[in-house]
């Protein structure tokens, strides 16, 4: 059972469809889905994570332990990286045992995430069937390129036509992902909802906007030649969404030089408190520090430190903008040390999801993942400040 459904779009446009901000990947966007989808305090209960994208930011060395991270789950908690699109996705919903985070994201293409929540009580979703085929008109080389035969005729003849076919579904998709809205609406009943991605997360955006009609029905995933249906109950189910207005991309220029190479021990030391956002908790007098510290400036006790969760919210205390250039950084970029609600810890971020400079002195807003930039091929993840209001 499907208990929520969550949905998060990345707030800039270009060339009429949402793409990635610059601080952005699958992994900071899956991160925003699923903390929507577990906002109601679910994540103690969460058993398995499982995220499916064609954009995974490591293919050596694994994304769990950042996606966890952000996610403020166990580091126990099993997590399976699938490499698909929408019918991957559909599978993975199908399959889904109580407890389990189902997570698609896309970057290539339009961009966006979305994150379904399992429990016992929700809405139903029961396996159809699924046609898997070979039709390769559109792959990804080793080189990273694109390699795409446009014959849109062909696609639909040879491969949706014929897989939809061969599926033998009971009767036509209340709502077809994958697809243009355009192209869709030739194989659907009635009238589908608009679909705002192409790829993994499109499944899960069909199924909240069914929810919100109180809709069920046909649903089913294409891609090129392989199809997935389910049938869609969607009672009870709760959806939310990360869904901010649409702005253009603000220019920013990324200057050459030599790549910052990334310091192993310093990742290490760092990670948990950077990615969990945690400050260090003097375990004498209860100071907090941010980074933690070895040495506590309260009351000067030395060694370890407990790791507690840091408010998410605060107030700019001072901000600056940065117009010299960096290599491996698009400049201008603003950065503010943020007082934090509720607690005496003041960070020092970066400023996203506005203007470099748009968020002054006392300006409120909220703390989210974001990737910060990358250095010897790792993503460096952190938290970045988001103003309530923008320019």
């Amino acid at each position: 059972m499907i208990a929520t459904v969550a949905t998060y779009l990345p707030q800039w446009i270009a060339e009429g469809r949402r793409c990635a901000g610059p601080d952005e990947d699958a992994l900071t966007m899956a991160v925003a889905a699923g903390r929507a989808a577990l906002e109601d305090g679910s994540a103690n209960d969460v058993r398995k994570v499982v995220i499916v994208t064609r954009d995974l930011p490591l293919l050596e060395g694994g994304n769990a332990p950042a996606l966890l991270a952000g996610l403020g789950l166990s580091d126990r908690v099993e997590v399976v990286e699938r490499v698909g699109g929408a019918p991957a996705t559909l599978d993975a919903l199908a399959e889904a045992s109580e407890y389990s985070l189902v997570v698609g994201t896309d970057v290539s293409g339009a961009a966006g995430a979305g994150a379904a929540w399992t429990s016992s009580v929700g809405g139903g979703l029961t396996a159809l069937t699924r046609v898997q085929r070979s039709l390769p008109l559109r792959v990804r080389g080793q080189d990273g390129a694109v390699h795409e035969d446009d014959d849109p005729r062909l696609q639909r003849e040879r491969g949706l036509r014929v897989s939809l076919g061969a599926a033998g579904l009971p009767g036509k998709p209340v709502v077809l992902a994958g697809l243009s809205d355009r192209e869709a609406a030739a194989w659907c009943e009635g009238n589908p909802p608009g679909l705002p991605t192409l790829g993994a997360s499109a499944p899960l955006f069909a199924l909240a906007a069914l929810a919100e009609r109180g809709a069920g029905g046909i649903v089913a995933a294409v891609e090129q030649a392989t199809v997935s249906a389910v049938h869609w109950e969607p009672a009870g189910v709760i959806v939310r969404r990360d869904e901010r207005a649409a702005r253009e991309l603000p220019r920013r220029r990324l200057s050459p030089g030599p790549e910052i190479k990334i310091a192993f021990t310093a990742y290490d030391r760092a990670f948990d408190a950077k990615l969990r956002w945690q400050a260090g908790q003097c375990p004498s007098c209860a100071t907090l520090a941010f980074p933690p510290r070895l040495r506590c400036l309260g009351c000067g006790h030395e060694g370890d430190t407990v790791l507690v969760p840091l408010p998410r919210t605060g107030t700019v205390y001072t901000t600056t903008t940065i117009h010299v250039p960096v290599p491996g950084l698009a400049s201008p970029y603003a950065l503010a040390v943020v007082q934090l609600d509720g607690v005496d810890v003041r960070a020092l971020v970066p400023v996203t999801d506005c203007t470099p400079g748009a968020a002054d002195i006392d300006a409120r807003g909220r703390l989210v993942f974001r990737r910060l930039t990358v250095r010897s091929g790792v993503p460096d993840y952190g938290y970045a400040f988001v103003p309530e209001v923008v320019d």
